[in-house]
């Protein structure tokens, strides 16, 4: 036996502050509980010391007990793992990362006692590990412990790199992540409607993600005024820099990720600038800073809004930390620290011979002890320790329901179970992934696909409480899972606003634009700068902020505020417009001079002037110019299918038959002269029934075009919005354009020869030689209608119709005065004249 091999044997060993109780299942945890190590010399001229702990935390002291206290409390329990005792064995890690390595290998591999060199027993290895709050420490410990697929239960490491399951494939926290952390401070931002906002953030992991991140979120309904980095140093000139920025920047809100030792210096800095009017947005590392919310900085940072850890409440906490104890076992040479050098309280034995073990609650009642020290006992703002108690408690859930499967129906290969005394590490990864439960408080405690913790933080709000001392109050909650589809829940009326106003303040680079405006971003700035630029007409904006203005639809125009479409005005030339009556009254003076000068001829048809001028056709003639001046009132009213068709068709052919009289009277005349000549007697061959004949076959002719066109693309009532965008212009589509040229070529065709063939007559040696009146008669009618067609063209609106209707008048009014103005003149002024002798002179 003295030769046989060793079966096991211990590397080394070290001497770590810690915590230990027994039990069936052990439990670790690591806690930054000392903040001072004293580091030896490595000479190796002998075996290295061991490190050094000293100056104990009493808040990380107090989440150690949480710990214990949890793990005691779900002993007791009758319905949670009955007839299975947790033990735990805690370590402190010296907020140093080489200690906290050590405590974890510890953790890990169990041994670090051996009772006899041949036979391998000691304290067990941990089933999965709480801890540890830092994430640089924790992701180098997530790397360790991931190797032996070992759960490791974050309270504190709020890294969003440690969501990879990738990298960190056993890591779980009951913290959020900080990525929800800045969507929670972006949602605070958005509430307020604060779209100009600066950001500041420490030179650190921490810091420069959030900022990041940060700056992903907020571009979706802001900008930011400005980004600065707090140094890890204190470098007055950076400061500075900081300071000047803040002044000169127009944000109103600022936006802080931070540690407080970080942003202390800033802080201060900013009290003795006098920044005010400042809204603070505080990230959790700083915003339960009782330091940094004290009352000499609540003149700059009052009313400062912050992201907090949720706060709990754990029923008998506080009694459990009153009755903690010391302990001579070196397994629990925490606790004998926590009295002989962290309080200074004293009684009249030795504490560590003492038969008996003296309370925390028998010290406080000897002699006082300081209000930091009292900040150990202190449960009524519970919020890292709360977190370590949800892990503790979400850890023996998984074991619960590890310990309540059902035989054959297990999710481990061939549907087994694990044996609740000798489950591995690995078997209660399985289930802590799908762990669910409510704490005391109500909240919810899961995990995501990522481990990470249903995302739940406090609002606080930095104000003053009666008695003149700063108070950093809750006063609302975000909330990811709530499932109400809000997130976030603000008590509005019960937070403070450190400005004049008492109210919220404003922070925008541009104020908004108000509906009939758009917003015009200004080059070289960011999108929330921008200048507020009217509609154009026939667009509007019925909302505030509107990027880009809405076109109305083609029946409507934008009102003069550009925020509404409104009906277009309709427009077209109506009996009741001072232009239409003034049109209506002259086209009817019209038809009734016409109507007067045909009594006439009919009254003095037996006249020498009348039967001279051919009566029958000067009846005919004068008919028609009647229907000329009527058919203008056709083009007045709203444009109708039957009145567009009318318009055009009894202009066309009431213009022909007049046309067609004159020239037939034209053609009467050279013929009458022809028949004179010795030898001619050509005017047989053109009487009266020839006469008619022709005008009929010239009308007819007009007809048929007008049938054509009515048949194949009548005129057509349209809205016209080209020549006038605000208005529609009710008219007469032609439809056919060939169809009105050719009804218009006709009669400008008929006038042309008229013209010509009077032109050719009017020296003829009659003292009345109608040709002369005839030629002054188409030369009106030619160039009123020469000068319409340029006219019609470029009036627009109703204009155009009037313009139509006043070139038929004119044309009209042309031939009646060169006509029969002069015969009427005889006729009723120089009666004398009216006989056959005085128009068979020669002229």
């Amino acid at each position: 036996m003295a030769n046989m091999e060793h079966k096991c044997k211990l590397q080394d060993t070290f001497n770590l502050n810690g915590m230990y109780k027994k039990g069936q299942i052990i439990l670790g945890g690591l806690f930054e509980i000392s903040f001072k190590t004293i580091i030896p010399e490595l000479s190796f001229k002998s075996k290295p010391e061991q490190w050094k702990c000293e100056s104990l935390d009493f808040i990380g002291v107090q989440m150690a007990q949480t710990m214990a206290f949890a793990i005691e409390e779900i002993n007791k329990d009758e319905t949670l793992l009955p007839n299975v005792t947790l033990g735990y064995r805690i370590f402190d890690n010296c907020v140093k990362l080489p200690v906290a390595l050590r405590a974890a290998v510890t953790l890990v591999g169990g041994l670090d006692e051996v009772s006899t060199e041949y036979n391998c027993s000691g304290i067990p290895p941990v089933l999965a590990i709480v801890g540890d709050p830092g994430s640089t420490p924790t992701i180098a410990l997530s790397r360790i412990v991931g190797l032996f697929h070992m759960p490791l239960v974050s309270y504190y490491a709020t890294c969003p790199c440690l969501s990879n399951k990738q990298e960190y494939p056993s890591f779980f926290r009951t913290i959020p992540s900080d990525t929800f952390q800045v969507k929670a401070m972006a949602q605070i931002i958005k509430y307020f409607n604060w779209s100009w906002v600066g950001i500041i953030g420490s030179d650190d992991d921490y810091g420069q993600y959030a900022v990041k991140t940060f700056h992903e979120e907020i571009a979706t309904f802001g900008c930011i005024a400005f980004s600065e980095t707090i140094p890890n140093v204190n470098d007055i000139d950076k400061m500075h820099q900081i300071i000047n920025t803040i002044k000169h920047s127009t944000a109103n809100v600022i936006t802080v990720f931070s540690t407080e030792v970080d942003m202390n210096a800033l802080v201060r800095e900013a009290v003795r600038q006098n920044i005010t009017d400042r809204q603070w947005i505080a990230s959790e590392g700083w915003s339960q800073s009782v330091v940094l919310s004290s009352k000499e900085f609540f003149r700059s940072f009052g009313g400062t809004i912050g992201i907090a850890i949720r706060k709990g409440n754990i029923p008998g906490l506080k009694e459990f930390l009153l009755q903690v104890h010391p302990d001579i076992n070196s397994g629990n040479n925490l606790l004998q620290q926590f009295w002989e050098k962290m309080f200074e309280c004293k009684f009249s034995g030795n504490i560590t011979n003492s038969s008996t073990k003296p309370s925390w609650k028998e010290c406080t009642e000897g002699e006082n002890i300081n209000n930091t020290q009292t900040a150990y006992s202190d449960v009524s703002d519970l919020r890292a320790s709360y977190n370590v108690y949800k892990a503790v408690y979400a850890i023996a859930h998984a074991l619960h329901n590890l310990n309540s499967c059902e035989k054959g129906n297990g999710p481990f290969e061939n549907n087994s179970c694990a044996d609740i005394l000798h489950v591995q590490p690995w078997q209660l990864h399985h289930y802590l992934k799908k762990v669910s439960f409510s704490t005391h408080s109500g909240e919810r405690v899961a995990f995501d696909e990522n481990g990470d913790a249903l995302a739940t933080y406090d609002i606080v709000s930095w104000q003053l409480n009666s008695d003149g001392n700063t108070e950093i109050k809750t006063t609302g909650v975000f909330d990811k899972a709530s499932g109400s589809g809000t997130e976030l829940f603000l008590k509005e009326n019960e937070m403070f606003w450190n400005f004049a106003t008492g109210k919220p303040p404003q922070s925008i680079c541009s104020k908004s634009c108000q509906p009939g405006t758009r917003k015009a971003t200004r080059k070289g700035e960011p999108v929330c700068c921008f200048d507020c630029i009217p509609c154009a007409e026939g667009e509007i904006s019925g909302q505030t902020d509107a990027d880009e203005c809405e076109k109305c639809q083609p029946d409507t125009w934008s009102n003069s505020e550009r925020n509404q479409c409104v009906p277009k005005e309709v427009e077209f030339l109506s009996y009741e417009d001072a232009m239409g009556i003034t049109l209506t009254a002259v086209s009817l003076s019209g038809a009734a001079l016409s109507l007067a000068v045909l009594s006439v001829f009919i009254y003095y048809r037996e006249t020498p002037v009348v039967k001279a001028n051919n009566s029958e056709l000067s009846f005919l003639l004068l008919i028609s110019l009647i229907l000329c001046f009527l058919c203008s009132l056709c083009f007045i009213g709203k444009p109708n299918n039957l009145n567009c068709i009318l318009r055009h068709v009894v202009f066309g052919i009431s213009f022909v038959l007049c046309i067609s009289c004159i020239l037939v009277k034209t053609i009467v005349v050279i013929m009458a002269f022809k028949a004179t000549l010795p030898g001619k007697n050509i005017m047989k061959w053109f009487r009266s029934l020839q006469q008619r004949g022709t005008v009929f076959l010239f009308t007819l002719i007009q007809a048929l075009i007008c049938i054509i066109w009515v048949v194949i693309s009548p005129p057509a009532p349209s809205r016209n919005t080209k020549y006038q965008n605000s208005k529609i212009i009710l008219e007469c589509d032609i439809g056919s354009i060939t169809g009105f040229s050719c009804l218009m070529g006709y009669i400008g065709f008929l006038a042309s020869v008229c013209f010509v063939l009077a032109f050719l007559a009017r020296k003829l040696p009659d003292n009345f030689n109608e040709a002369k009146f005839i030629t002054f008669s188409m030369i009106i009618f030619c160039t009123v209608w020469l000068t319409f067609i340029p006219a019609y063209i470029s009036t627009p609106g109703k204009y155009t119709v009037a313009v139509e209707i006043f070139t038929i008048l004119a044309s009209s009014f042309g031939i009646i005065t060169t006509i029969f103005f002069p015969k009427c003149y005889i006729i009723l002024i120089r009666p004398e004249r009216n006989t056959k002798k005085f128009l068979m002179a020669r002229a």
